[in-house]
């Protein structure tokens, strides 16, 4: 027997102490450590083993321990006879200084930040700067500015949401960045490029692929020679640094009444390698951005000579970028709040 026997007891009787709910649980205590056969009493058994000086310093040391033990079952009994007939769990203390303290959970950024973030520094890199303009915009911005006179077409295909104002300056929640290309063109001289991160609205339905409200990145790209090639090698190498490896993805004919001509950007599927999934619509191609060279009609609205400019502009859908880089499956799961969900990032 030592000292190390004791501490043991100690800090096991210390421990089922402050578990104890009730008078049972501190009776079959007191049995186990004070009673005739309870672990104390065995421990004075073997003092006899011990030479003179030591029955001497560890008898000392047990009845001191007895005494302790006897005291802070005194002391629970005390805290279980205040909480009526001790069924409910006594309060614990208010400090307990051998309780390990708790670790503060720190926040991160959200993924959406992290991929804005990560996109922004990419195309930084190759001479892009960020602009940014209003989420309520007004009708000559959204669609005049752009090509998109009154009663053309090409407007039933962006779901606006209106806002109620005055008839001579009709609000709207942007239905897409481009509109920060013309305000931008109108206040900039070029040779320019630029970016354009943001929030856009449009009144449709939901699904794994689709938001009401979700995420572009506008691109703008205007000096005197500019061609369909020089679009294909910046997006070539975004998406080479983005995703970390050499994608395919393609060009395909399209309509956007702001451009001309006009073509769309799919890459291969991430969330399937290819094989067809809902978020690709089973096709295994992911329509990520809408592209084409700036409609002569843009430049001359923004007072430039479309004889002497040229440019192309393009506008990613930012949420799938970031569905493709983490293979998420659905879009609606960034604006869910889910922190299970959150917390992989």
């Amino acid at each position: 027997m030592t000292e190390i026997d004791l501490k043991i007891v100690r800090e096991k009787a210390e421990k089922e102490i402050r578990a104890a709910q009730n008078r049972a649980d501190l009776e079959r205590i007191f049995h186990s450590y004070l009673g005739k056969r309870g672990q104390i009493a065995l421990l004075f058994k073997e003092l006899k083993d011990l030479s003179e000086e030591q029955r001497r310093g560890m008898g000392q040391k047990m009845n001191e321990l007895k005494k302790y033990l006897e005291k802070i079952l005194t002391q629970k009994k005390s805290i279980l006879a205040r909480v009526k007939g001790g069924a409910k769990k006594a309060e614990p203390s208010r400090f307990d200084l051998d309780r390990p303290g708790r670790k503060p959970e720190i926040g991160h950024l959200h993924p959406l930040t992290q991929t804005k973030r990560e996109i922004m520094a990419i195309f930084a890199s190759m001479g892009f700067v960020v602009a940014a303009g209003p989420e309520m915009e007004n009708e000559w911005y959204n669609f005049d500015a752009l090509n998109i006179p009154k009663d053309h077409p090409a407007r039933d295909a962006w779901s606006t949401i209106w806002i109620k104002s005055p008839e001579s300056t009709k609000l709207l929640l942007r239905t897409h960045t481009s509109p920060v290309q013309a305000r931008y063109l109108e206040a900039h001289p070029p040779p320019l490029r630029i970016i354009v991160p943001g929030k856009v609205f449009r009144y449709e339905a939901t699904d794994a692929s689709h938001e009401s409200q979700f995420y572009q990145l506008e691109g703008l790209m205007v000096d005197k020679k500019v061609s369909a090639a020089s679009f294909k090698a910046v997006i070539a190498e975004f998406m080479k640094r983005f995703f970390g490896k050499n994608l395919e993805f393609r060009l395909r004919p399209d309509f956007f009444p702001f451009t001309e001509p006009s073509f769309d950007v799919a890459m291969t599927c991430l969330t399937c390698s290819g094989r067809g999934c809902p978020v690709c619509k089973k096709t295994g191609w992911l329509e990520v951005a809408g592209a084409g060279l700036v409609h002569p009609n843009v430049l001359r609205f923004s007072g430039l000579n479309p004889e002497k400019w040229q440019g192309w502009a393009f506008g990613f859908g930012w949420d799938r970028l970031a569905m493709m880089k983490y293979k998420i499956d659905d879009i609606r799961l960034f604006n869910s709040g889910n922190l299970r969900f959150l917390e992989q990032f």
